[in-house]
C-alpha cells in the first residue's frame, strides 16, 4: 500500500482523494445495508453494519496517516487549515454511514412497511448529494492544473450547486417524510418512535456534511 507521504509526492490532493475513495466505500456498503433492510435480511444486515464499521477504521487510518504526515512549512496550493478541514467534513461523512448502519441492526423498524418508500428515496436523494460531493474532490487535480481558475473553477462552481440543490431537494423529502410519519405514529411504543426519528436525522445529515464539503471547496477557490 502506497504511503500517504508517497500520495504527497505525487499530487497535494491525492491523499484526500484517498480518503474520500475510503469514504465512498462506506457509502456503498451502507447503501448494501438499505438494500437487506427491504429485503427483510436482518442477519446479513448486522454482518454489513460490522463491515462499515471496519471500512470506516479504515478510512479513520487514513486519516490519521494524512494528519501526521501533512507538511508544516512545505508549499500547498490551499491553506493548510483548509486542506484539514476538507479532510474532516470527509471523516464525518464516513463516520455517519457508521452511525446509521449500527441504527438499523438495533431493532427491526416498525410500520417499516408503511414509510419504506419514503425511507428508501430520502436515502437515495442524500447518496446522490454525496456523489455530487465526491466528484468535486475528484476535479481537483483540474483545478490545480488551470490554478484555480478559468472553465476548470467555473465547472466546479456549478457542481457546488448542484450538490446544494441536492441537498435542498433532501430536505424538502425530509418534511414531507417527518410529516407523514408524526401523521401515521401516534400507536408506535417510544422506542420505536426515537429510533425512526434519530433515523431520518442521521440519514439527513448526510446531504448537510456533503453541502458543507462543496462549500468548503467553493470558499478556497473564491479566496484564490
Amino acid at each position: 500500500m502506497r504511503t500517504i507521504a508517497k500520495l504527497f509526492g505525487k499530487s497535494p490532493f491525492a491523499p484526500l482523494q484517498t480518503h474520500m475513495k475510503s469514504v465512498a466505500r462506506c457509502l456503498e456498503k451502507l447503501s448494501n445495508s438499505f438494500k437487506l433492510l427491504f429485503e427483510g435480511d436482518f442477519d446479513r444486515l448486522v454482518q454489513e453494519a460490522d463491515a462499515v464499521s471496519r471500512l470506516e477504521h479504515e478510512a479513520d487510518l487514513i486519516k490519521n496517516d494524512i494528519r501526521n504526515t501533512l507538511p508544516k512549512s512545505l508549499f500547498m496550493p490551499v491553506d493548510r487549515a483548509h486542506f484539514l478541514e476538507i479532510l474532516s467534513f470527509q471523516d464525518r461523512l464516513a463516520d455517519k454511514a457508521e452511525d446509521i448502519a449500527q441504527l438499523l441492526t438495533l431493532r427491526p423498524l416498525d410500520k417499516f412497511d408503511l414509510f419504506k418508500a419514503d425511507l428508501f428515496a430520502f436515502y437515495e436523494k442524500n447518496f446522490e448529494a454525496f456523489i455530487s460531493a465526491k466528484k468535486i474532490i475528484e476535479e481537483l487535480d483540474e483545478l490545480l492544473e488551470f490554478s484555480f481558475g478559468g472553465m476548470e473553477a467555473e465547472k466546479v462552481r456549478e457542481m457546488v450547486d448542484k450538490t446544494a440543490f441536492l441537498e435542498h431537494e433532501a430536505d424538502k423529502l425530509q418534511h414531507a417524510f417527518l410529516q407523514k410519519f408524526f401523521t401515521l405514529s401516534d400507536d408506535l411504543s417510544p422506542p420505536a418512535f426515537y429510533l425512526w426519528i434519530r433515523l431520518i436525522k442521521e440519514i439527513g445529515e448526510i446531504s448537510d456534511i456533503a453541502e458543507k464539503l462543496s462549500n468548503r471547496i467553493r470558499m478556497t477557490l473564491e479566496l484564490k
